[in-house]
This record gives structure tokens, sequence and C-alpha cells, in this order.
């Protein structure tokens, strides 16, 4: 213990992770609460319950200042580099912190601890357990959950402190997701996905040893248990060690004492506080309910009253729901058929079930679904089935727009319709193989990318504009022109040395809407820059945009 306290970070009274037990360096060096860490903390504070000494008072005292300081952000428990606090050495917590609002409980700070295990407990209703690890953002990080006990530690503790009966339907709950999903013919099952439920097939002996010992404990009357419980303290595993083995320390013998102003003590440690104490004007603050063998948080019986808990968690109702709303069972599920690409609603909602936009290297838009970035196993199974959809969609498409290209045939003189460029068509817009040509003079829209309002909106009125393919979806582009009174657009891509000689046409996509009446076709880089440089030496050149062939194709 003395040389761990030795090889704290000397600035900010931190610790790492892992120690080289060969030369006595840090290996790991993020510094946290969780695993790797935390039965260090909680041995620092159970030595100085056990032996008086103050050292290990002192010491636990500047690492929970720390803690507080750098790692506690409200309720969350965040990792940071023990040599730069200021930053986080993730974005995930790990299940083992669950122990800690337990020993606040110990320590007396009962805000922090209502406030983190409340937290705690939102996660395990959104998913039956609390996973292994889990995000600042509340996703599933590790879906694992081998029935821990950290969680119902604390639970037990805080219902200890407060005897607020609302942790003891915190422990039915658990007890009922233990009985409903992990429960097997032989025993209990350690939860390999959570989201899925499938079982490993395993269940440690801590299951027995401490996740089930600290609910039983919860809901036994003092004659249920043959111990005097309050005259032992608990191991990190779990095992009693009775408060007579303590040297020095007989303070678990009377009721601790403090002054009057109950507030001036708030921000004191323990042994501050009982050195604060002044024997002309005492009380006790320790209200101990013999019946049930219940010790009140001070808090709880003076300075805030026994609704302090219910008051802390009402601020964090429905924290982890507002972070990222589960999907509601009452709630309709998008379809792919419904999907409009420039609808945020809609945007958000794929991003919801594990879904991204990722733009292809030649401009195309692919979606990418992985459950595991899904809020939720509902939002996960609803994203698979709007990904099933949206192949469905598109391989229909696909049949559908595999009929003949479009053309861009050029009317005016010296060419007089001799020369035609193979160009792709558009799945929405002016339907050219069902209506007539449309024909008109080009110009380019400006910007080029025409993703925006158009500058030049009278060059535009009444022609057909050339638009470059990129920043913004076809359909955009389309009704950019539109709006400015175009006749019609050409795409030309925007990847060098593309060609319909090389590439096969395919139909430009829309967004699902039907609100573009103007037709649309597409040319690759090649066949593009010539129909540029025909506009700059044929500034008038009239053309034409059909489904049908000419006697030239270029």
């Amino acid at each position: 213990m003395d040389y761990l306290w030795s090889q704290r970070h000397r600035s900010n009274n931190l610790m790492g992770m892992v120690i080289n037990i060969h030369n006595g360096d840090w290996v790991r060096r993020e510094s946290g609460v969780g695993a790797g860490i935390d039965s260090y903390y909680e041995y620092v504070l159970k030595t100085y319950v056990l032996l008086g000494d103050d050292t290990y008072l002192n010491r636990f005292n500047k690492h929970y200042e720390a803690v507080k300081r750098y790692i506690s952000q409200g309720p969350l428990l965040v990792d940071v580099l023990m040599h730069k606090p200021t930053s986080a050495a993730k974005n995930f917590m790990d299940a083992l912190l669950a122990f800690w609002p337990g020993l606040q409980v110990l320590v007396g700070d009962i805000g922090p601890a209502v406030e983190t295990h409340e937290m705690l407990y939102q996660i395990i209703q959104r998913h039956n357990f609390l996973p292994e690890a889990f995000t600042t953002d509340f996703r599933v990080h590790w879906g694992q959950h081998p029935l821990r006990p950290e969680f119902l530690e604390s639970t037990y503790f805080l219902y200890k402190a407060t005897s607020d009966p609302y942790y003891l339907q915190v422990g039915k709950k658990v007890l009922e997701n233990l009985e409903q999903h992990a429960r097997v013919p032989c025993g209990f099952a350690a939860i390999k996905d959570i989201k899925r439920g499938t079982h490993e097939d395993q269940m440690d002996s801590y299951v027995l040893a401490e996740t089930f010992k600290y609910l039983f404990l919860l809901f036994s009357e003092k004659e249920d248990v043959l111990l005097e419980i309050d005259d032992f303290i608990f191991t990190t595993e779990a095992h009693i060690l009775p408060l007579t083995l303590s040297v020095g320390n007989y303070s678990w013998k009377t009721n601790a004492k403090v002054k009057t102003d109950i507030y001036k003590f708030d921000m004191m440690s323990v042994a501050e506080m009982a050195k604060a104490v002044d024997d002309e004007d005492v009380i006790n603050f320790v209200d101990l309910d013999e019946e049930r063998g219940i010790c009140h948080n001070y808090h709880v019986t003076h300075t805030e009253g026994p609704s302090y808990p219910h008051k802390l968690r009402h601020q964090l109702r429905d924290l982890v729901d507002k972070t990222h709303p589960q999907l509601k069972s009452d709630q309709p599920r998008l379809k792919a058929s419904d999907f409009v690409a420039s609808n945020k609603e809609h945007l958000e909602l794929l991003h919801h079930m594990g879904i991204r936009l990722a733009t292809m290297q030649d401009g195309r838009i692919q979606l990418l679904h992985t459950a595991s970035e899904a809020l939720s196993q509902a939002y996960a199974e609803a994203g698979l089935e709007f990904m099933q959809e949206m192949i469905s969609i598109s391989q229909t498409q696909q049949l559908e727009s595999h009929h003949e290209p479009m053309y861009i045939r050029l009317l005016s003189e010296p060419f007089n319709g001799d020369i035609i460029y193979r160009a792709g068509p558009a799945q929405f817009g002016y339907d050219l193989t069902k209506s007539p040509p449309v024909q008109g003079y080009l110009a380019l829209a400006k910007p080029l990318k025409g993703c925006s309002d158009l500058e030049n909106g009278d060059d535009i009125k009444g022609k057909i504009i050339i638009v470059e393919r990129g920043d913004c979806m076809f359909v955009d582009k389309a009704r950019n022109l539109q709006k400015k009174g175009a006749l019609g657009g050409i795409v030309i891509d925007q990847a060098q040395g593309s060609s319909s000689e090389l590439v096969s046409l395919f139909a430009m996509s829309g967004d699902g809407t039907n609100n573009v009446i103007i037709p649309m076709v597409f040319l690759f880089w090649k066949q593009g820059q010539d129909l540029l440089e025909t506009m700059q030496r044929y500034p008038d050149v009239l053309i034409e945009l059909s489904s049908k062939e000419g006697m030239l194709n270029i």
C-alpha cells in the first residue's frame, strides 16, 4: 500500500490502472475508478476503518478529491490520462465502476452516490443488465454481462443509508431480470450479449459469493441475518471482517457526533468532521433504525430530509433516454420506400438504427449498417429491416433502369443532329421515354456544382443547364435548376478519366419525392469535357434531350 501511494502522480494524486510488479513502473497510465484500480481505492478507505490510522484516511481523501476534480463528470465517471487529467483516456466506462456509489456511501458523500447509481439503473432499465462497458452517450460498447455484483452492492448500501424503498424496487427489478434472462436449468448463466440475450456456458463464483449475497441482505429482515451485520465491514469480494479486529479505532461502538451546523461539514472528510466536533454543542447525527438495522446518512436525517435521494433522482429523470431515445413499440418504423435523404429527421433515425451514409469514390451514396452502433436492439432490428427493404428497392430499380440510355443530340450548325452522346437516365423528373424530347440552348450553372441557390438565374431560365457532380444529391441539383426556370439539366462527372466507354451508365437516384418536373441526364467526364469544349466553340449550340438514338454515337 505504501509503495502504491508513492507511485501516485504527485501533482494530482491520480493512480494508473496497471503496474509492472518487477520494476514498479506504470504499464497503463489511464486513471479512473473502474477495472484495474477499483479495489485499491476501496482498501485504502477500509484499511483506515480497520486500523484507525489517519494516514490511510488522508490518502483516501486526496485520491477522492482528485477523482471528483478530474474523473467525475456529473453522474459519469470517465477515465482520464494520469499525467494529463484534463484529457479523456477513452469514451466508454466499464461495469466495475458500479461499486463506487457504495464506497461513497461509506464516505458519507450521498449525493453523487445517488446520481451515479441512478444513471447506471437507467442503463439497466434499457438493456435489462449493465453492459460490461458503455459509452459516455450510453451506447453498448461491450455487450457481455457476467452477472457482476457491484451495482447490487451499491444498491444495498444506498438502502442502508437512506431506507428509501426505491432501492428495494431496484433490487426487485434486477432479481426479475436474472430470473427471466439469466436462469438456466443448472443455475444462472452469464450473458454473452445483452442485446441478443445469448448465454455463456459459465457462472462465476462471485455470483453466489457476492451478487446473491447482496440481494439477500437487501431484502432480509434483521432476524433473517444470523450475524449483527453492522459489526462487520465488507471486503471488495463481499467477505466480512469483524470491526472488533480494528486496532485503535473504536468509533464503531458509539454514535458519531457533529455540530448542529450540519452544512459546515458538507465539504469535510470524515476525519475533519470528527476533529471539528465541539463537545459543548453536539448532536447525534447517526440515526440508527434498530429494527431494520439501517444507519441513515446525515443528509437524509438532518440537512435535506428523507426525500433527498428522490430529489436528486428526479433531476436526472430520463437522462439516458434523453441522450439517446429508444424506439418505442408504438412508434412507426421508417420504411425504405418512405426514406427521403434530404429529410433531417430521417437521417437522425438512420443514425439511431446504426446506419450511416458513405460517399463512394464515384460519388454514389452507400448505406452501411452496424448493429452494435444502434441505440438499442429494437433500433438494430429496425435498421436490418430497413436495409433489406432498401436492397430490394435497389434491385428493382436496377432492373427498371437497365433499359436504353438517354441521348444528347447537337442540333444546330455545323452538327445538324449528327453528333450524339449516350447519357445516363434519372429515376426522377421528366420521363423522356414516355414524353417528347426537350430542346434548348446550353448554359453553365453558377456555382457549377449547383448545390446552392444559383447566382446566374437570368442566364438559366429557358435553357438546359450543365452542372458538375458532387457535394449534394442529383435531385437537389435538379430542384435548384427548376427553381430558376431551367428546361433541363446535364450532370457531368467530376472523376477525371471516367468514360461511358469504360464504365456502364447508371440511373441517377432520387430521394423518393416527385416534385421535379424537368429532365436530367448524366455524362461521364470524357463525354462531358467534349460537350464543354463544343459549348466554348459554339456558345449558341442547340441540343436535344431524348430517349431516341441518332446516327452517330460518341
